[in-house]
């Protein structure tokens, strides 16, 4: 085993160890809420929570994912979110349940975690050669994809058990792949600016080598447009499995399950095979498929056939995460690593509960099925028009951008790999 490898298998072994408990208690905490309350305003809130922290710390958590030691911040993120949700569970278990009480520690884990995603994006290819990013990518995507297939079972039955169980796994979870990661040797990035002021510099520079570059400017509209079609069955599903097949875990439990296996499927297809050649093509052809299948389960009534088209449905998303991450991975500056994935972040993380503004409240006052149809329908048309487009298609043969004639970024970029 090559060097890169070992260091791959530890960081894979830590991210796995600490995906698995966020996992479980975000289940546990949607669920808990659908349960109980079968409110899209309910949900609506939670969305927020978990996102608008996550919004605003985001932008400086890329400029210190390539500033600072990116281990380092992985581990200081993770303590954090660990010790919070250890108070929430604390709290709990001396009565306060309240749902603001909930809410709030749903925010400051957001916070945790959007100072860790560009960080943990960035630290792969700084690991991986990068003609095995790809697979690499594919295999990370499996991974991901075998823990939701898992953790929605766990997450119900510690739901069961009593909710503060969840908690207490998470921070057990935490522990141990913070204990892992600690092993991993990782070179920091190094920088010569240390002013405050100079960080908002850089937080510039990111927005314009994004803006400057074809390729990442279209992934970043595509991503604002995809992702915000993309809420209703990302969020709402759960709803309309309560309100029309019935709210016993076991259904809201074999909605996820059911995803997540088709995920599992679909990274090892694209980890064997590689996935189309052209990677824009690529995320087209997936989120057509998403539009497909998501208007299908607005439009079915048996649930298990519904459970049937969400599997194939979760097929296509390693098709497209490992295609997007790695495109990003290819076009991007290695000094610009952590920044274009912190822009990455916040468009997700701010369309998403921007649609869920407009259609929580909506679910509450028409069929749930009706705006899943619709946004389905539009996925399906978008997906289209770029797979069409060749334009579009031919920014994937392109190599990576030089921008280090200018001016703006020329300071950023002056030091070449």
């Amino acid at each position: 085993m090559q060097k890169w490898q070992k260091r791959l298998v530890l960081f894979l072994a830590s991210q796995t160890i600490t995906m698995m408990g966020s996992l479980v208690v975000a289940y546990a905490v949607m669920w808990y809420i659908t349960i109980k309350t079968s409110s899209g305003m309910m949900m609506m809130i939670s969305v927020l929570c978990n996102c608008i922290p996550q919004i605003l710390i985001s932008p400086l958590a890329g400029v210190w994912a390539d500033r600072y030691n990116r281990k380092l911040l992985v581990i200081c993120s993770d303590l954090f979110v660990a010790c919070v949700t250890l108070l929430l569970a604390i709290l709990w278990l001396k009565g306060h349940t309240s749902y603001t009480l909930m809410f709030v520690i749903m925010a400051l884990r957001s916070f945790g975690a959007g100072i860790q995603q560009p960080a943990v994006s960035a630290i792969l290819p700084q690991i991986v050669p990068v003609e095995n990013l790809t697979r690499v990518n594919a295999i990370f995507t499996t991974i991901t994809s075998l823990l939701t297939l898992l953790a929605p079972a766990l997450g119900g039955i510690l739901l069961a058990a009593g909710f503060v169980n969840a908690l207490f796994f998470d921070v057990g979870t935490a522990a141990i792949g913070v204990t892992v990661l600690a092993f991993l040797p990782l070179a920091k990035i190094e920088k010569t600016a240390d002013s405050f002021s100079s960080i908002w510099g850089e937080l510039k520079g990111g927005l314009v080598y994004v803006w400057r570059n074809d390729c990442l400017r279209f992934m970043m509209i595509f991503y604002a447009i995809g992702f915000f079609l993309v809420a209703p069955a990302s969020y709402l599903t759960p709803i309309l499995v309560e309100r029309v097949y019935g709210p016993e875990i076991w259904r809201l439990t074999a909605n996820e399950i059911s995803w997540s296996l088709g995920a599992i499927f679909g990274g090892v297809i694209i980890a064997a095979w590689g996935g189309f050649k052209n990677r824009i093509f690529s995320m087209g052809f997936s989120f057509m498929f998403f539009g497909i299948t998501f208007t299908a389960l607005g439009l079915m009534s048996h649930f298990w056939i519904y459970l049937a088209i969400m599997l194939l449905s979760g097929l296509f998303l390693p098709m497209f995460t490992t295609a997007e991450t790695t495109l990003i991975q290819e076009k991007t500056d290695p000094q610009m690593m952590g920044r274009v994935f912190s822009i990455v972040n916040i468009i997700i993380t701010a369309v998403m509960p921007i649609a869920m503004l407009v259609l929580g409240p909506l679910a509450d006052v028409i069929d749930v099925r009706y705006i899943i149809v619709i946004s389905g329908v539009m996925m399906a048309a978008t997906s289209l028009y770029v797979m069409l487009n060749k334009k579009l298609l031919a920014l994937d043969d392109t190599g990576r951008p030089d921008l280090r004639k200018d001016r703006s970024l020329t300071k950023i970029l002056g030091e070449t790999d």
